[in-house]
């Protein structure tokens, strides 16, 4: 009945409101093309709308239980966070849309089993209509789920689909009856182990339900959710640029068999607290943020020029970007990211046992000082080993010839190995983006420095004012990797806080003595006030008690020289290593642009540059020629003003824009990367 409620509801309301230019009618027939439409409209709500049986649910559950208790460890949940969401859906008379990341299909069946489990309403999920299998597609709609178009794709005719679209206001009718939504921002599983850049379609049409008056307000529920292992085994094949397999039953049921014979550890799963959308859109407004200034804007003149200080505007807009940052931030860091993360890029080469046993527990060390929360207890020894059981293939385990006859492990260098455990250290990207990027350009200063000043590196000085700008403008280079602040943050208070916890950690340290000598006089103006008001980068909010007011002196640092330090410099540095190679290699490849290309074609090619490169053992780190790097390459050196994009007939062509032709400032581009690549 309720699903027939909506359905009616929409074709009531929303057919009427769609242009008649866009039916093609014959005198006399209006009421037939109405009809027409009308039967076209109610086999896509069909599809658009979900059936929920609470009895199905629990016999689901029942029997995905019993399934997950076969190939997962655990499914660690916290209660205190699961009684805060109901009581916070039982007390507020308004509906809730659950935000999660997107790591794997379980996701799915995960939520909704947690969530029935603990008698909270069954969501309704968002899900893309290539899941819309025969016979399934019914057991997901009894399941919440309901199916949308991965793309509103054009119509035959060339014009945008308006009837689809139109009809996707059948997620205002399921708010005004408060029911719960699952939106899964990012659109698709994550193929790289880190958040994906987010589409707002879905929750736009939640936030444009409650601004005109449908509905009071929404709870927002961002969830985390972290594997071991996913499911799926890894994406290989669409990292190594296979097209993606469409889902089928046999598909599914070689899955459920792979899947029967193997363990997959624990899973962890966390719900944020729920906060208002529209108590979070009014405090967005009350801060009178000026317009974000775009990428091609506030980087050109840097690689142009040269010159060193980006002019940034790092004011955060009213979007979604912070929503999977949120719910990524609450994900735990399981095992396998930790050891993945360690065997990549602190011991490529090789590591005995015990070193990495204790490597790993200073680590979850510093995770856990980070704020962050681990999906693991016991004995560090015994968590190693399950990890690397847990990789298999990935590392190759051998006999050590030392006296202790300790193991050495090792990560393999084949290419779809560093894949994979590349996709599970990215479980900590965002852990210590802040600090890589500080971290880069500290040794990139003092290089540079080096070259035009005589002394050790541990004599030369680094203006932290010059620091933070620098590391400002290397994080808005890579904002298509990674969101480094969250929206209650500038950016500047973010590397702030990495510099103070640096110089907390003893890899950087204060030069106290030569404070005085070269500090900018007092009537020297600061650095925000050097450039125009638009593109001021500290935030409007800092009053006179804050730690990052006007009043604040620049401070100039050293970089420590002990070995441990140095070590840990290396290891930040190289968590960077990867992306900034693919973005270099993406750099020398405009060189061969030489006409307008479609594309497809030019990603492929782009692709096959550095897959080459990694296989002829030119690229230091075969995990930069990921399909996912590529694309978000193009991404960037289109927003960069690098790449000028053309759609004729359905195609997209790429060609080099006017100011990139000339060869000079291709190399400068170049140039610009490089100078942070640790390559």
């Amino acid at each position: 009945m309720f699903t027939r409620n909506i359905v009616d509801n929409v074709l009531n309301n929303r057919i009427r409101l769609i242009p008649l230019s866009i039916i093609i009618i014959q005198p006399g027939q209006e009421q037939k093309a109405v009809n027409k439409v009308k039967r076209k409209a109610r086999a896509f709500l069909q599809e658009m709308v979900a059936n929920i049986s609470p009895a199905f649910i629990r016999l689901t559950g029942w029997v995905l239980l019993r399934l997950f208790n076969g190939f997962f460890w655990s499914i660690q949940i916290h209660k205190g966070q699961l009684e805060m969401v109901k009581k916070a859906a039982t007390e507020q008379n308004v509906p809730m849309v659950f935000l999660p990341v997107h790591k794997s299909h379980i996701d799915y069946l995960l939520i909704t089993l947690i969530l029935f489990c603990h008698n909270i309403k069954a969501p309704h999920i968002a899900a893309g209509n290539n899941l819309s299998i025969p016979v399934l597609s019914t057991l997901i709609r009894k399941l919440g789920g309901f199916f949308i178009r991965r793309k509103m794709e054009e119509t035959a005719t060339g014009k945008k689909d308006i009837l689809y679209r139109s009809l996707l206001h059948a997620v205002k009718e399921m708010l005004i009856q408060q029911q719960f939504l699952e939106i899964y921002l990012e659109g698709t599983r994550s193929r790289s182990g880190k958040p994906s850049v987010p589409r707002a379609g879905m929750l736009s049409i939640v936030v444009d339900t409650m601004c005109n008056g449908s509905i009071s307000d929404v709870l927002v529920v961002p969830v985390g959710i972290s594997y071991d292992r996913i499911i799926e085994g890894n994406y290989n094949s669409e990292q190594l640029g296979k097209p993606k397999k469409n889902e089928s039953w046999w598909g599914i049921a070689c899955g459920v068999f792979r899947m029967m014979r193997k363990n997959y550890g624990c899973v962890r799963v966390d719900f944020n607290q729920p906060f208002s959308l529209k108590e979070y859109l009014d405090t967005q407004r009350s801060r009178h943020i000026p317009p974000p200034v775009s990428l091609e804007h506030t980087l050109m003149p840097t690689i142009i020029s040269c010159y060193l200080y980006s002019m940034l505007c790092v004011a955060h807009d009213i979007s979604f970007v912070s929503f999977p940052a949120a719910a990524n931030k609450s994900s735990a860091i399981m095992s396998t990211h930790i050891v993945a993360c360690l065997l990549l890029y602190r011991h490529r080469q090789g590591v005995v046992l015990s070193k990495l046993v204790e490597d790993f527990f200073n680590m979850k060390e510093e995770i856990l000082s980070r704020d962050f929360d681990l999906g693991f207890s016991g004995n560090s020894e015994d968590v190693v080993m399950r990890a690397l059981h847990l990789l298999g293939n990935c590392v190759n385990v051998t006999g050590s010839a030392n006296r202790n006859g300790e193991f050495t492990i090792a990560p393999s260098q084949t290419v779809p190995a560093l894949f994979e455990l590349n996709f599970y250290s990215n479980g900590l990207f965002h852990v210590f983006i802040s600090d890589a990027i500080i971290g880069t350009l500290s040794q990139m200063v003092v290089e540079s420095d080096s070259d035009h000043q005589s002394g050790a590196p541990s004599t030369l000085l680094l203006s932290q004012e010059r620091l933070i700008r620098k590391a400002a403008g290397l994080s808005h280079f890579l904002i298509n990797e990674v969101a480094v602040a969250p929206p209650c943050q500038t950016i500047y208070q973010v590397f702030h806080d990495a510099v103070t916890r640096l110089i907390q950690y003893g890899v950087l340290y204060v030069a106290e003595e030569d404070q005085e000598e070269l500090s900018p006089s007092p009537t020297e103006e600061p650095w925000p006030k050097k450039f125009p008001e638009p593109l001021s980068w500290r935030s409007d909010e800092e009053d006179e008690d804050s730690d990052f007011g006007e009043e604040q002196r620049d401070r100039y640092l050293k970089v420590s020289v002990s070995t441990e330090h140095q070590e840990f410099f290396v290891f930040l540095q190289q968590l960077l290593s990867p992306v900034l190679e693919a973005y270099s290699g993406a750099a020398i490849f405009i060189h061969s642009l030489s006409q307008p290309m479609a594309e497809s074609d030019y990603t492929q090619g782009l692709f096959r540059y550095l897959l080459t490169r990694t296989e002829r053992g030119v690229a230091a780190y075969g995990e930069s020629a990921t399909h996912y790097l590529v694309k978000n390459t193009v991404r960037t050196f289109k927003e960069l003003g690098v790449l000028k994009e053309r759609r004729e007939n359905k195609v997209t062509t790429l060609e080099l824009s006017g100011t990139f032709l000339p060869q000079a400032n291709r190399n400068k581009l170049l140039q610009y990367i490089l100078g942070f690549a640790l390559l």
